[in-house]
């Protein structure tokens, strides 16, 4: 395995991840808060979950991500 190959194939990944992830986020909370439907202070529960397939990786990260 090309160590650097995969450390960078890998970064790569994971920032698209973040920003796209990010964005989609700050999209669908604006909507809300728009449309009624939250108020703006509430704190939400986040979840990610991981796959990559030929290993059988399953990871779950789950967080909080508060509005105010």
């Amino acid at each position: 395995m090309n160590e650097d190959a995969f450390n960078a194939s890998m970064r790569k990944f994971l920032k698209t991840v973040g920003v796209t992830s990010q964005r989609e986020i700050e999209q669908a909370v604006r909507a809300a808060v728009a449309a009624g439907r939250l108020k703006g202070t509430e704190n939400l529960p986040a979840k990610v979950v991981l796959t990559l397939g030929g290993v059988e990786l399953t990871h779950e990260i789950a967080g909080t991500i508060e509005l105010g």
